[in-house]
């Protein structure tokens, strides 16, 4: 058998399951080739937080021989991934990007990683993440034990945060797919710098149990993979009710394609605004892709989002939920140890959030829901708009130029922070480069909408290569 090389670092989910049931090559073949890698140029771009190639050599081993014997268990089996380091993996580091962490371990693997495993899938390494997935804010794209995450586009731009290793891993072919986790963002936005395909879930579709907090009320984990497919064979194991997990909605998910419904009898809101508010180099790669929804079929409708005060919403829910949840680090000597100053000094300042501040924000935030549930039902059923309103910034800063204001038009530009605090989907898809760099749009749905927002995207992905675009660091 062949080891595996080249295109096949790129390949789909469906395309790497049927190659090992062709016995092309072997899982304990692929999953070297698929570490090889990610210690090589994961570690070149600051995107590995731990290699976990023994162990994944060992659980190879057991898929050829369920594989020899016919035993299959679904696409997943055999295909190599990687895990945000906020994702517990027994007995292993778990560091949540943070030296005030190192050498922290646990005694169970979060419940993803255990339905992972079920499911075949192989587990080669932890990803570098933004340092307690951004805590309440930070300043700097090096706020990492790992330091600055480097885009495999351009090494001299950022990965974007917190899921920043994840990002890297998919772009650059290090794994077949990767986890990721979002409060506000950070999903969608390193799928949409990195060039992937990235899945945010309702909240309580996928347990958190054994993932770091960072606001409880917020915290989602989801797939970042090559396609919209990807992502709906990834979230079809890793969602579902859990028990132990407060948050969880304690509703099934299965990603039934046959199922779905004409993208054509779908109606898609979207701003006009946002096409002249992103970055002047962007325009022309999100017009395109706006082109190519309308040839869906689909009915195209403007809308606004209702007008609330989203970010000041997300920073007193997430600061205050935050400060509860680190309190005994920001009391402590290890909070100097953090990477960021700027990060350290915003967690200490959060335990100051008085309590009917946050009780307002959640009063207010119970209004959004009311608001978008309203606007999803009763005028569109997705929303559409682009992920981020440029492409990755330099390094050494964070700031890209998005949601450039326009006087008296508010289109749908703050939906990250308010799809977030209504806990509502969204896919982010790429859709072409612009300077070189890559650009996505999203889509954001109705609660439990995910099989129709993924269904829309790979009609969006059958009709374009978007997807597909490998970056030049990989060719070296």
């Amino acid at each position: 058998m062949a080891i595996p090389s080249g295109d096949i670092f790129f390949a789909s989910i469906s395309e790497l399951s049927a190659k090992l049931r062709a016995r092309e090559f072997s899982a304990v073949e692929l999953t070297r080739a698929f570490c090889d890698r990610l210690e090589k140029i994961g570690a070149a771009h600051h995107a590995l937080a731990l290699s976990l190639r023994d162990t994944a050599i060992k659980k190879a081993q057991d898929v050829d021989g369920d594989l020899k014997r016919g035993r299959t268990r679904g696409p997943l089996q055999g295909i190599p991934y990687g895990a945000k380091d906020l994702l517990a993996v027994k007995g292993q580091p778990t560091e949540w990007g943070s030296r005030a962490f190192a050498g922290q371990k646990f005694n169970e693997d979060a419940f993803v990683i255990k339905k992972l495993a079920s499911a075949g899938a192989i587990l080669i390494g932890k990803l570098a993440m933004i340092e307690l997935a951004g805590g309440v804010g930070y300043g700097s794209a090096a706020a990492s034990a790992t330091g600055a995450a480097l885009n495999p586009w351009d090494r001299s731009r950022w990965a974007g945060g917190s899921s920043s290793g994840s990002g890297v891993a998919v772009a650059a072919g290090l794994t077949g797919f990767a986890l990721g986790s979002e409060t506000s963002g950070s999903i969608l936005t390193p799928a949409a710098y990195c060039g992937v395909t990235g899945l945010r879930p309702t909240y309580g579709l996928v347990s958190r149990r054994g993932a770091m907090s960072l606001a409880w009320t917020m915290d989602k984990i989801g797939p970042m993979c090559r396609s919209a497919e990807d992502c709906g064979l990834v979230l079809h194991v890793i969602a579902g009710a859990d028990e132990e997990d407060p948050g969880s909605a304690r509703k099934r998910f299965a990603y039934v394609p046959q199922f779905d419904r004409q993208v054509s009898d779908f109606t898609i809101g979207y701003a006009p605004v946002d096409f002249e508010r992103a970055a002047p180099g962007t325009q022309a790669a999100f017009r395109a892709a706006l082109d190519v929804v309308k040839g869906l079929g689909v009915k195209l409708k403007e809308v606004e989002i209702p007008d609330f005060p989203y970010g000041a919403l997300v920073e007193t829910v997430i600061g205050a939920e935050a400060a509860a949840i680190f309190e005994d680090l920001i009391r402590s000597p290890k909070l100097e140890t953090m990477a960021d100053p700027s990060q350290a000094a915003a967690l200490k300042a959060a335990l100051d959030i008085p309590a009917v501040n946050y009780l307002k924000a959640m009063r207010i935030r119970t209004l959004v829901r009311e608001a978008f549930q309203n606007l999803l039902y009763r005028e569109v059923d997705m929303l559409l708009t682009p992920s981020r309103m440029e492409t990755a910034p330099p390094i050494g800063s964070l700031d890209g130029g998005d949601d450039r204001p326009i006087a008296g038009k508010r289109g749908l530009g703050d939906l990250i922070p308010a799809a977030n605090l209504a806990g509502l989907p969204a896919i982010s898809l790429p859709c072409g480069l612009a300077g070189g760099l890559p650009v996505g749009i999203s889509l954001v749905g109705r609660a439990f909408f995910e099989n129709h927002l993924i269904g829309v995207g790979r009609a969006f992905q059958a009709q374009t290569d978007w997807h597909k675009l490998k970056p030049p660091v990989t060719e070296s």
